[in-house]
């Protein structure tokens, strides 16, 4: 278990980490999320000891991690797949891991096995790619078996196929019982990933709960509409106090709706009304749906609302 207490880091007059208070439970991935400069990488660099906190506590199974002996044994974790010595072997990096914290060396090959590096043990880590690397980090942060892993960002340069056995080894790692704490800035991962989530911006905490309830809160819900008559329709709903946008041509198509003679055909983004409202004033107007199509809550869509105003770095915006 990893428990953060009121953490704090300042640096100078500048706060990175405000008073964090959280619980990572055993058991389930919890995903850590929050828009850059929020404070993830200076919070997970305190979790595991590397910075010192300016006050509060981080506690991994139940001390500092500074007070394990042998702390691969306690947790393991990637935090930047780049910094290995690009002229060592991943055997000879892992070897060297593995005899400062008292791992046996078959542990070496066991986990070379599992990343899916057997096969490239002996080559320089320079002449690996990114993803190649990453792999190597994960092989690192399981080496000692500990019942605690973090990563940050661990699938960055993956192709979809490594992607796909990063996903499924988190999972299965917490379905061991271990503590896994997971950031990424990637929400499909996190959607498909993650059974929590510990929220962040500005260096202080949004929300700590079950991933489905944090993309409940986002209000922007909406109704994909397909119609021959789309302006007569969005004047009709407009009127009943929905907000209505042309569909985004980006978003996957569904049925096309026949064009009419005026030209009035297309799909519609409803937001205000449910779908059985929406139906209704259709039915009512006798205009003709072809899609009624409700959208469910989307993690991406509630972190982008819920974090808005903790956005340090806008594009064409400075804050």
């Amino acid at each position: 278990m990893i428990e953060v207490n009121e953490l704090t880091k300042r640096y100078g007059g500048r706060t990175a980490v405000d008073r964090l208070t959280f619980t990572v439970r055993p058991g389930r991935v919890t995903g850590f999320l929050g828009p850059n400069g929020a404070g993830k990488s200076t919070t997970l660099r305190m979790v595991l000891g590397l910075d010192a906190p300016t006050a509060g506590t981080a506690t991994v199974g139940g001390v500092p991690f500074r007070d394990h002996p042998r702390g691969l044994r306690h947790a393991g974790a990637l935090l930047d797949a780049g910094q290995v010595h690009g002229g060592r072997s991943a055997v000879a990096h892992l070897s060297a891991l593995a005899r400062g914290n008292g791992i046996a060396r078959r542990r070496v090959d066991e986990v070379l096995e599992e990343v899916g590096l057997s096969d490239v043990a002996d080559r320089r880590v320079g002449g690996f790619s990114l993803g190649m690397k990453q792999r190597l980090g994960i092989a690192a942060a399981l080496l000692g078996d500990p019942p605690v892993l973090v990563f940050d960002e661990p699938v960055n340069g993956m192709d979809p196929e490594g992607v796909l056995w990063a996903r499924r080894l988190f999972r299965r790692l917490a379905a061991e019982g271990r503590t896994v704490f997971l950031s990424s800035h990637l929400m499909s991962e996190m959607e498909n990933t993650a059974d929590e989530l510990v929220v962040i911006g500005r260096g202080r905490l949004i929300a700590a709960e079950p991933a489905r309830h944090f993309a409940a809160r986002g209000s922007r819900r909406s109704v994909v509409v397909a119609t021959p008559r789309a302006a007569e329709l969005a004047a009709v709903l407009s009127a009943a106090g929905a907000s209505v946008v042309p569909e985004d041509p980006a978003a996957p198509e569904g049925p096309a709706a026949p064009e009419d003679p005026a030209g009035g055909a297309g799909r519609l983004a409803v937001t205000g009304l449910p779908a059985a409202r929406i139906g209704a004033l259709a039915l009512e107007h006798r205009i003709r749906l072809d899609e009624l199509t409700p959208r469910t809550a989307s993690l991406e869509a509630a972190f982008m609302e819920l974090t808005a105003d903790s956005v340090e770095y806008l594009a064409g915006k400075p804050r």
